[in-house]
């Protein structure tokens, strides 16, 4: 028997990808052959370990030494020291942001500690390729349980006392909804997974999908099992490469064991799945619109009821849960649902994972217990603010959530809470921001999204989130006028009553929290002429201050010559020439200019 000496885990991710991990795994490979070492060292290609800002992402067994950052040319480094010699790297280990400390194992570092991950327990730790590491995990378990050991309704009823909601958007109980669709009339039924994740800032679905593919086909065989379907779809936008590559492998080696297709474990359950492309449309993660691109039609939505559970995908009764969701089925089924539900609050099971992008110094994905505080998840876990600017405000929810201020960090996460706060789950993506964001141009930028992504059917969406763009945009321009806060409030209950989907009916979110919470901005830009956070172009410029040295090198690299002054003088901006393009208070040695 071969004597393996280490295990050596490399991400292969997109975030990981995309910063050189294929370099890196064949340079490694490379080296360890010249050395003689390859025999003894197993390296293993892994979906997302989370960390995202640190790829390429390197983990040593067995003494789980976490390397980031790690570049080709670091690679004979590791070989010759940490694998060779048995010593670590210091320089490529992870350094915490506020202590600075280097930390050699990834269980210690700040941004875990918090951390509870069963969704995503088997991603960076896995090879998502190969279906045997999934199995040795305890992968298709609940599926062997499901068919052998419970009937269609124990496995419904099971669901339904977990407690787990829909993670793909408002949270609806989860074993409900299945339930509906098994007591639907039909010979005929389907499972859909929804993989169209197209919030800005979020890759929640992407990230399981590329990591942990099987843990997904599982979920939605369960599902077929407990509601009578034999058909399943997942739905996964065609932006996601690697994760639909991953995807039809994993199928197929689930097929070729007997755990996908015909006659599962001998049973008389059969069920298949498919992967079908979307085009990107943010629309088609509405659950109608989703189903009529499936069908090869146009992905706009439809009215309900008839409710998908009922009349779905052509014409027949049809579940639709998103990626995570599916997820989280295989442990509920193999541990019960009392210690699924153990975790979390009273009408919020589980855990959430969310994306942590914007200004925050660890960027990645975080799977925390539900009712875990906001504050708890961007400072301790997200490893605080930038640069020592000051918190201003957090999006959850994506372009459908709402803009959360620093007086709720401490609100609890869970359904509940958050709609009370004007917010809303989501998906999961969280997009925080510091005090040079303008929250008025936060509420243009994701109304200008929605407006570019709604499918045009229903007037009040169509017309609506232009008209609001047109006077979001007038006013981050510096021509607001007075009545326009009342006319956009006016506007947005108008759109999210009488729109004919969930992105009509939230999308003016962004636009209802910022005017809660940020008025005063809004009063400003309208009333002052001023953007407070000077983020605004039209409404701010650029001032030489008193410190000022006259060394003439914001003179040299202002590209229209709006900067006069002589060398040992106080030099000054024309504010009519000035485009506020930044590059004078970028080249300047002694911060004399600021924005104001």
């Amino acid at each position: 028997m071969k004597h393996i000496r280490s295990h050596v885990l490399v991400c292969g991710g997109t975030g990981c990808a995309s910063s050189g991990s294929k370099k890196v795994m064949d340079v490694l490979r490379e080296e360890l052959e010249q050395k003689g070492l390859a025999p003894e060292v197993k390296l293993v290609e892994t979906g997302c370990h989370g960390f995202c800002e640190m790829g390429p992402i390197m983990i040593i067994y067995p003494e789980g030494t976490f390397y980031c950052r790690v570049q080709p040319e670091d690679v004979a480094e590791i070989v010759d020291v940490h694998i060779y010699k048995g010593r670590i790297v210091n320089r490529l280990l992870y350094r915490e942001p506020i202590s600075h400390e280097r930390i050699p194992n990834f269980e210690h570092m700040q941004f875990y500690k918090k951390q509870m991950r069963r969704i995503l327990k088997n991603c960076g730790h896995i090879n998502p390729e190969v279906i045997e590491e999934y199995i040795a995990a305890g992968g298709y378990a609940a599926l062997g349980k499901a068919l052998t050991e419970m009937n269609r309704e124990q496995v419904v009823d099971e669901v339904k006392k977990s407690g787990l909601r829909g993670r793909g958007g408002a949270g609806f109980p989860t074993g409900l909804k299945w339930e509906f669709a098994k007591n639907a009339p039909g010979n005929q039924k389907y499972v859909v997974c929804n993989a169209d994740e197209g919030d800005p800032g979020a890759f929640m679905d992407r990230s399981v999908l590329e990591g942990d593919p099987h843990r997904v086909l599982e979920g939605m065989a369960v599902c077929g099992y407990a509601m009578g379907a034999s058909e399943g779809y997942i739905y996964c936008r065609a932006e996601y490469p690697l994760a639909i590559k991953r995807l039809n492998i994993a199928i197929k080696q689930a097929m070729d064991m007997g755990l996908l297709g015909d006659k599962i474990f001998g049973t008389d359950f059969s069920f298949h799945i498919k992967v079908k492309e979307g085009a990107g449309a943010f629309v088609c993660g509405e659950e109608t619109a989703l189903l009529a691109s499936i069908e090869g039609k146009r992905g706009m939505p439809r009215p309900r009821p008839p409710f998908p559970a009922v009349s779905g995908l052509w014409g027949k009764p049809t579940n639709i849960n998103n990626v995570e969701t599916f997820a989280n089925v295989p442990d509920i089924i193999v541990d019960g649902a009392a210690v699924y539900a153990a975790v979390g609050t009273e009408k919020s099971k589980g855990t959430k994972v969310f994306a942590l992008t914007g200004k925050i110094n660890n960027t990645g994905l975080a799977e925390v217990p539900m009712g875990i505080s906001m504050r708890e998840i961007i400072y301790e876990i997200g490893g605080g603010i930038p640069d020592n600017k000051k918190f201003k405000a957090v999006q959850i929810g994506g372009p459908s959530g709402g803009c959360l201020p620093e007086e709720l960090l401490d609100l609890k996460i869970d359904y509940e809470s958050l709609t009370a706060a004007g917010a809303m789950m989501g998906s999961g993506g969280l997009v925080v921001m510091d005090e040079t964001t303008c929250m008025v141009d936060v509420a243009r930028f994701f109304l200008n999204f929605t407006k570019s992504e709604s499918c045009g059917k229903c007037t009040p969406c169509r017309e609506g989130t232009k008209r609001m763009l047109e006077i979001l945009t007038r006013i981050t321009e510096g021509e607001g006028r007075d009545g326009d806060i009342e006319l956009l409030e006016s506007m947005a209950k108008t759109i999210k009553a009488a729109s004919l989907c969930g992105l009509g009916q939230t999308a003016p979110n962004p636009v209802l929290s910022t005017l809660r919470y940020f008025r005063h901005e809004y009063e400003a830009h309208i009333k002052d002429k001023k953007c407070p956070a000077g983020a605004c172009s039209k409404l701010s410029g650029y001032l030489i201050t008193e410190l000022c040295k006259g060394c003439g090198l914001c003179k040299k690299v202002c590209p229209v010559e709006a900067i006069s002054g002589e060398i040992k003088g106080q030099h000054v901006i024309d504010q009519v020439k000035c485009i506020k393009c930044g590059a004078c208070m970028a080249k300047c040695p002694f911060k004399a200019i600021i924005k104001g």
